[in-house]
């Protein structure tokens, strides 16, 4: 019934391609303004969390090792949406009190961090042990061994998978909608709750969501396709 009006109704098609028009650009401003900085910020603070994360994992502090282990299992475990109601509307409830953007970036970062976390512990522990002895005979330390030989080969191993991690980010950014920030989605509520067009602006936004990721899902075929090469050497 929908697509039978659209393409046997001229009004009915000329209504929704109004509609579809008019709505582009406050969803491209919301993608704009917040989806992808949103993303962008929350991966490199996730980024920098899940490598702090991986170091403390494999680290021979027995404390820091369970500190990590917690923060990895709790953020595992739970509900991606969960932790951002738990941010954004538990929070205040002892006098904390974040702008849905904020909360947002805290949310997404922890996420990132402890997913992450795996991904670069796993890749450092895929570099042979032979690398760290020989960095120590020629005497480096903990710290430059990790600084200068294995973090740069565990890298190449971990930023395919990180890549993916970064394209689900983006799509789970539309979560943020739920504690008030103005993303693209949540732009297209707003626009359907006055249209009644949900079908139409959910769909637009589908689109646009895929506008963005599929470039960089070309990326990540490109990035897994050289380092692959790499290490099958």
């Amino acid at each position: 019934m929908y697509l039978n009006s659209i393409f046997t109704d001229p009004e009915a098609f000329q209504r929704y391609y109004d509609i579809a028009v008019s709505s582009l650009l406050p969803l491209v401003k919301g993608a704009i303004l917040y989806t992808i900085p949103l993303s962008i910020i929350s991966f490199i603070i996730g980024i920098i969390l899940a490598v702090l994360t991986a170091l403390a994992r494999l680290s021979s502090i027995k404390i820091l090792q369970i500190i990590a282990g917690i923060y990895v299992s709790i953020i595992r475990g739970t509900p991606l949406l969960v932790q951002l109601f738990i941010i954004f509307y538990g929070l205040p409830n002892i006098g904390i009190i974040l702008e849905p953007f904020v909360a947002a970036i805290i949310g997404f970062s922890l996420s990132v961090g402890a997913y992450g976390s795996e991904i670069v512990r796993g890749s450092i522990l895929s570099i042979p042990k032979g690398q760290w002895e020989a960095g120590y005979s020629i005497g480096m330390s903990y710290v430059q061994n990790l600084k200068r030989i294995i973090l740069p080969q565990a890298a190449r191993v971990s930023i395919p998978p990180l890549s993916n991690t970064f394209i689900s980010l983006i799509k789970d950014s539309s979560l943020a909608a739920l504690i008030l920030v103005t993303e693209m989605f949540r732009k297209a509520q707003e626009i359907a709750s006055t249209n009644y067009e949900f079908l139409l602006l959910y769909s637009e936004v589908a689109l646009l969501y895929w506008l963005i990721c599929f470039p960089l899902s070309i990326i990540q075929q490109s990035l897994e396709n050289r380092f692959g090469r790499h290490l099958n050497k």
